[in-house]
Order: C-alpha cells, then sequence, then structure tokens
C-alpha cells in the first residue's frame, strides 16, 4: 500500500520504517526541517536498537521517504496516520493542538478517498473531533474515514514489538476502513481486535495505566518488605507466577518514567474528571510513583548523612534500558534533587548522555561506569542497563572513596555485594546488607 505518516517521533518513524520493511511505500513527514534533512541522510535522531538500520535499507530501496510537506503525503497516499505528540498540559489534560492542526492540514490537501488513523495516543472522543475538523475544512465532498489504531510500542524494543506484536488494535466506524487495515496488518499474523474507535482510543489509555498501576502497586509493597525484612523480589516473583497476575512490570525501582506513562495515566484522570467518573485510584498510582523518588533520596542520606559536598556517582540517565529517552526520567528528578543540597554528580550512560547536557548543569560526564566510580562517595544504579550488571566490582570498590552502592533498579544480588565487601541498599530487599 501507499501510506503516508505525519509525525516522526519514536513511534512514527519506527511505524514507518517497519511498514516499509513489510513492502509498503511509506513517506515519513514532519514540520521540523532540522530532523527530516537529517533522516534523508539515514542519520537517526533517537536511539532505538536496530532502527537505523531498517531506515537504511528501506531508504536504499525506495520505500521510505522524508518530507517537510505534508500535502505530499496526503496526496501520494492511500492510508494516512496520524503520529504526532500529544504531551500534557498544566492540567494533565493532552495537549491535541499537533493533532488539530494535522487533521485540518489533511483535509487541505485531500483530493480523493483517504482512510485517516489516529496513531498517536488521545483521550477517548478524539476521533470524533479529528472527523468534524476534517469535514469543516475539505473543499470539496470528499469521502473519507476514521480510524483509531493505538500503538504498544516499548522504547528499546520497539521493532520487535511492531513486528511481533501481541495484539493489533482497530477502531473503525466502516467496513472500507476495516478493509483496509486488516489487509495493512496481515503479513504480522497478529491477533486483532477490531473494535469502534472509542473503544480502541480507550483500550490504550486503559493499558497503560493498568502497567503503571502494577508498578506503584509492587513499589509499596517494597516499603512493607523494608519495614519487616523481607525481599520484594521474591515477593514479586511469588505473585508473578500467578497466570492470572503475571510476572510483567513487577520490579520495585526508582519508579516509572518516560514518555507515556506519566502522560497516559495523567490524561486517563482528566479523562475521568470530565466524565464525571472516579479514577481516584491513578491518584494513588501517582503519588506512589513520586514517593519513590523521594524514599531514594532519604536512603542516600541514610547512608552518607551530610549531601553536601559529598561526590556521588550515577549509572544510568535513561527512564529505561536501551533508548536515550530521558523524558519524565526518575534520574533528572533525583539529580538536581542532589544538587540542591550541594552534591557533586558524576554520571554515566550509554546512550542519553548528549540529551541530559540540555537538562543538566555542572555535572561531570564520565567515559565509562569506572571512571563514574572514582573518588565518588557512593554508587547510585538509576537504569538497568546491562553494561551495569556486568560490572568488575573489584575494581569498583578500589575506585569509590566508601563502598557504598544504592540501587534503585534491584540489579545486583545483595548477598552477593555484601560479601565483596559493600555496603549495599536497594529497594524493598529487606534490612541492609
Amino acid at each position: 500500500m501507499k501510506i503516508s505518516i505525519i509525525g516522526t517521533g519514536y513511534v512514527g518513524l519506527v511505524t514507518g520504517a517497519c511498514f516499509a520493511e513489510l513492502g509498503n511505500t511509506v513517506i515519513c513527514a514532519d514540520n521540523n526541517s532540522k530532523k527530516i534533512s537529517s533522516l534523508k541522510k539515514c542519520i537517526i535522531p533517537i536511539y532505538e536498537p536496530g532502527l537505523e538500520e531498517l531506515v537504511k535499507i528501506n531508504v536504499k530501496k525506495k520505500r521510505l521517504i522524508f518530507t517537510t510537506s505534508v500535502r505530499e503525503a496526503v496526496v501520494n497516499s492511500e492510508v494516512i496516520f496520524i503520529a504526532v505528540g500529544t504531551p500534557s498540559l498544566d492540567n494533565g489534560e493532552a495537549d491535541l493542538t499537533g493533532v488539530e492542526n494535522v487533521a485540518r492540514n489533511i483535509a487541505l490537501n485531500l483530493n480523493g478517498y483517504r482512510l485517516i488513523v489516529e496513531k498517536s495516543t488521545v483521550p477517548v472522543e478524539t476521533g470524533k473531533w479529528v472527523k468534524h475538523t476534517i469535514a469543516t475544512y475539505v473543499k470539496r465532498n470528499i469521502k473519507f474515514d476514521i480510524a483509531s489504531n493505538p500503538e504498544f510500542l516499548r522504547e528499546g524494543q520497539a521493532i520487535n514489538d511492531f513486528m511481533h506484536p501481541d495484539r493489533i488494535v482497530i477502531g473503525v466506524e466502516s467496513k472500507k476502513a476495516r478493509d483496509i487495515l486488516v489487509s495493512l496488518y496481515e503479513p504480522l499474523n497478529a491477533p486483532m481486535v477490531v473494535t469502534d474507535i472509542k473503544s480502541a482510543e480507550l483500550i490504550k489509555h486503559a493499558s497503560n495505566s493498568f502497567l503503571a498501576t502494577k508498578i506503584s502497586f509492587i513499589n509499596a509493597i517494597s516499603h512493607i518488605c523494608e519495614k519487616v525484612g523481607a525481599d520484594v523480589v521474591e515477593v514479586a516473583q511469588g505473585m508473578g507466577l500467578d497466570k492470572r497476575i503475571g510476572p510483567g512490570f513487577l520490579n520495585a525501582g526508582i519508579g516509572y518514567g518516560g514518555s507515556c506513562f506519566p502522560k497516559d495515566v495523567d490524561a486517563f484522570i482528566s479523562i475521568a474528571e470530565k466524565l464525571g467518573c472516579n479514577l481516584d485510584l491513578l491518584d494513588a498510582v501517582k503519588a506512589v510513583n513520586e514517593q519513590q523518588k523521594s524514599l531514594f533520596i532519604s536512603k542516600i542520606k541514610d547512608l552518607l548523612w551530610i549531601i553536601k559536598d559529598k561526590t556521588i556517582g550515577v549509572l544510568g540517565l535513561s527512564f529505561k534500558p536501551n533508548t536515550d529517552d530521558i523524558r519524565n526520567a526518575p534520574s533528572i528528578d533525583i539529580i538536581k534533587s542532589l544538587q540542591a543540597e550541594g552534591a557533586k554528580i558524576k554520571i554515566y550512560d550509554p546512550s542519553s548522555m548528549e540529551k541530559a547536557e540540555e537538562l543538566l548543569d555542572k555535572v561531570k560526564f564520565c567515559k565509562d561506569p569506572y571512571e563514574t566510580c572514582k573518588g565518588s562517595d557512593c554508587l547510585l544504579v538509576v537504569t538497568e542497563w546491562d553494561e551495569f550488571k556486568e560490572l568488575d566490582f573489584s575494581k569498583v570498590k578500589k575506585m569509590l572513596k566508601r563502598p557504598f552502592v544504592i540501587d534503585g533498579r534491584n540489579i545486583y544480588e545483595p548477598e552477593r555485594m555484601k560479601k565483596l565487601g559493600f555496603t549495599y541498599i536497594g529497594i524493598g530487599r529487606g534490612r541492609r546488607s
């Protein structure tokens, strides 16, 4: 098929590259001329494993095209995906300005039937407004359909998630729209949920909010574990083996971050309030998530006593491994809080230090984990990169001023760290080792 993707962020770029890999001709449009210029040279603005290779292959085969022209994308495609950002407003609502602007531009350039598909995460009933906007601005009596096709791509695993999805959710109003999207996704041979647009929109927000709830639940349990001397990792394992619960998203830590969970939880709370529905549960999910960062800082203070003039090594910046995304990353708030109390910060992250330079002042960015350790009063683990799991701890111990490790992601075993001579503190791992 001939497809266009409006918006080349994480979702739009991965979606476009993967559709091209499936044999479609894909035009990716974005109003950021600098980004499009780089993409035309196959310079990828984000870190996502495998994405650069996929883009290069499909650009070479002329199946993947980049442009700043929405008109070019609309005129030369059958299916148009809207994949622009929907950031949070101050009141928690999703900012749909970008979605409205794209819908209007699509309408002004329609020259025949098109299927316009919401790919961005949007509040329920957005489809109705997209349809209204296009109907208002379309110049002639041109027929079109609206559909919802929410994405479920995890940063760091996005290509695999696209190519091997748990399910594909399609919300449509017509048989024609249904047939087009079912045909488009047929090569993936995945379970399809075909429903109405509003249900599809709700599936996305409900899914992300439920996963955020699982994270906050196990983090709340970690507090109890610390009080009584239990191990939250073993508690989570015992819970996760129950098929009704499952092991996913039961890893206690310093809380969730990124561009999806914080934004989507806020948006879902706002949606419920507008509809007169009670989602106090999600207010508690948010509160627990924020509390995790404060509790982590308290662990640092309990260990070091005075923060001022201490040198603290930080391993990890991105909100999760295998991505350079630092949006809403817990690391940023933790580092700024420590700096406010006079700490000197040394940092290493495999992918996101360049982006962090725009957000953090007066920190030392290090070339590797060992430089981060050298001369530090303690070492913090805030992102669970595989690289950090394989450290030479005899070397780490020699480089630290004191053998103090505070593990915000529970990637090390307390007993092993104790045998190696470290004072080790995890999240919900019982008493201090």
